[in-house]
């Protein structure tokens, strides 16, 4: 299975570098970093000391690219990556809330399959989850409507791999 993911402007530079780190132990492919994702490495070339630390190098070991500039909602240039992705046979599946998402357990990954995962706050940008092929939610018994993003992933990672 060849499994990416697409971090649309997260905030946190732990919970990215959370994400890295589970990511090499999921065997991802690829991270796309989207908007105000913050990046391993700086403009300057300086390393993300926050990414650093909470990836555990695994920002070496998993290849990434930031993709839509730095602007808060690069939603254009996402959308492209999208159509990009799916034109290479990769399944796009938001990691969402929604009236028709369906529960994980639900969800049967295909060979090739890119999750987005949105901002802490905001969660994927709407226009994303519009061109997904399938929106996926991980089903809440608590009080709390939803997990960090960073747990979310390695919840989406770890279950996609069990199908």
């Amino acid at each position: 299975m060849s499994t990416v993911h697409i971090l649309d402007n997260l905030r946190s530079a732990h919970n990215v570098g959370s994400i890295f780190r589970t990511a090499d132990g999921a065997g991802v492919e690829q991270i796309f970093l989207v908007g105000t994702t913050p990046d391993p490495i700086d403009r300057f070339g300086r390393v993300q000391p926050e990414i650093a630390k909470t990836s555990l190098g695994a920002t070496t070991s998993v290849v990434w690219e930031h993709s839509g500039g730095h602007s808060d909602r690069a939603t254009e240039a996402v959308l492209d990556l999208l159509t990009r992705l799916q034109a290479r046979g990769y399944t796009v599946v938001a990691v969402e809330q929604t009236a028709t998402s369906i529960p994980l357990y639900e969800h049967t990954p295909t060979a090739q399959v890119a999750y987005i995962l949105g901002a802490e706050v905001e969660g994927v940008q709407p226009a994303l989850v519009a061109a997904a092929d399938e929106v996926v939610e991980i089903p809440m018994v608590g009080q709390k409507e939803s997990l960090n993003v960073s747990v979310t992933a390695g919840i989406v990672l770890f279950q996609s791999q069990r199908c």
